[in-house]
């Protein structure tokens, strides 16, 4: 099967693409793994409880809760007690933390810049990553309310 006239040979190699994007990515900060870099990247974008942040990165809850174990031994994250669920916690950022993810990002944005120098359309491309991250959230709001949907 095709996907909009583009040929399977193409898909696997873009798909082949992502995933040595994603090891450039890795390799750019020696400080922070990029599973960790995500779940860091999703508490300052706003999900801060554990069990979102496992749906928001499609990962299981014992994965998630092992990240933010060794992300708040470290100083970078910290769990503050939700006041009507004695279960729950909220993650936030710390100082360091925030530091490090800016510090992180900055280093990953200069890999990507290098990256679109060199392609013919540096502009298209972060147009078409930005269009990527979009899919991707469309299509997780999409499964979330599928199984809120199936829970009823």
């Amino acid at each position: 099967m095709e996907s909009k006239g583009v040929a399977a040979a193409d898909r696997v190699r873009a798909v082949r693409a992502l995933a040595r994007a994603s090891s450039v990515l890795e390799r750019a900060s020696s400080e922070l793994s990029l599973a960790h870099y995500r779940v860091l990247a999703a508490i300052s974008s706003g999900s801060a409880r554990a069990s979102r942040i496992a749906d928001r990165l499609a990962v299981g809850k014992p994965t998630i809760s092992a990240a933010v174990d060794s992300l708040e031994r470290r100083g970078l994250l910290e769990r503050l007690a939700v006041a009507d669920d004695q279960r729950a916690s909220t993650l936030r950022l710390t100082p360091e933390g925030e530091r490090l993810l800016r510090q992180v990002e900055v280093e990953m944005t200069a890999r990507l810049d290098d990256l679109c120098g060199r392609v013919p359309d540096s502009g298209r491309l972060l147009e078409s990553l930005v269009w990527l991250g979009e899919a991707i959230d469309a299509r997780m709001a999409e499964r979330h309310a599928a199984c809120r949907d199936a829970g009823r």
